[in-house]
């Protein structure tokens, strides 16, 4: 399937195919500012430029090579998608051995560009760090990641979308709740509970529940709208404990089949939960399940495909 809205940064868990939902949510175009403090790839803020859902966006996470490679991919994209090609071609002479070496350089570099190599020629594009802060996810064997050309015309294409109205920091997200101001419009996709701890620890900086609640609390004292992606279930297994109901509103999406039960021979139905800020939830929304099938039928009457 082509999309019209570019997707430079492959990661696990993007919202690209939600993003029509998930911006459903926003009663009219917002004239203030979007901020993503998850940014992973963008999925959402991409949308909202697209389709000019806002007039500024603000993109940050707690992932240093992460945020510079999205400050590279605005300032320079040509130049990010150099770097990206080389990597692509070295490794085409040394299979399998130059994915480990770039691996090792990038834990000890922080190059921005490596990043883009691993996160595009991993194992299912999920991010996975050890607890020393290393990169440590394996090459993915059946395929060789996105071709050169793809790259590069996506990259040039985001920063065309985001170039002069995009701002990027590395930083905590309770930290940006706290400095916001009352018009900034907040998503939100942080690591899924039971991802971000534990013995199934993946992410620099994990999220708890006790944080989020408190950010929560935050941007509602605030004044601040937001959605917030956090927990779901596919087939029997959940992902994470439902939010307070006084924090916002839960609304159900059915996204279908999951691809990666089928591969292992199972029929599960994997459900994603947005929880909205009360002072824009739909009446009566909660519990509410949303078939994704209704936005794939809206996006065909509009030609808009994410």
């Amino acid at each position: 399937m082509r999309y019209s809205v570019p997707h430079p940064i492959p990661y696990q868990g993007s919202k690209r195919r939600l993003a029509q939902a998930i911006l459903s949510y926003i009663p009219t175009n917002d004239t203030g500012r979007l901020v993503e403090p998850f940014v992973g790839s963008g999925a959402v803020t991409l949308a909202a430029a697209k389709y000019k859902k806002f007039q500024r966006f603000l993109i940050a996470d707690k992932l240093d090579p992460l945020t510079a490679l999205w400050q590279s991919i605005l300032d320079n994209p040509s130049g990010v998608a150099d770097e990206y090609e080389a990597l692509w071609w070295r490794e085409r002479e040394r299979p399998i051995d130059e994915y480990y070496e770039i691996r090792n350089e990038f834990n000890a570099d922080h190059d921005p560009a490596k990043l883009l190599y691993l996160l595009a020629r991993c194992v299912k594009n999920a991010v996975r760090f050890n607890p020393a802060g290393e990169f440590n996810q394996s090459p993915d064997k059946r395929r060789t990641g996105t071709q050169p050309k793809t790259m590069r015309n996506e990259l040039v294409a985001v920063s065309a979308i985001l170039r002069g109205k995009t701002d990027v920091e590395c930083t905590d997200f309770l930290q940006l709740f706290q400095q916001s101001s009352r018009g900034d419009f907040f998503y939100l996709d942080p690591p899924y509970q039971g991802t971000s701890d534990g013995r199934d620890s993946r992410y620099i900086g994990g999220v708890t529940r006790e944080r989020i609640i408190e950010g929560l609390r935050i941007l509602n004292e605030r004044g601040n709208s937001f959605i917030l992606s956090y927990d779901g279930s596919c087939g029997d297994k959940t992902y994470g404990d439902r939010l307070p109901e006084e924090l916002a509103t839960r609304v159900l999406l059915d996204v279908g089949r999951s691809s990666q039960a089928t591969l292992n021979g199972n029929n599960h139905t994997t459900i994603e939960s947005l929880y909205i800020s009360h002072n824009i939830a739909h009446a009566g929304a909660g519990d509410v399940v949303m078939f994704l099938s209704q936005y794939d039928a809206a996006k065909q009457l509009t030609g808009a495909l994410f």
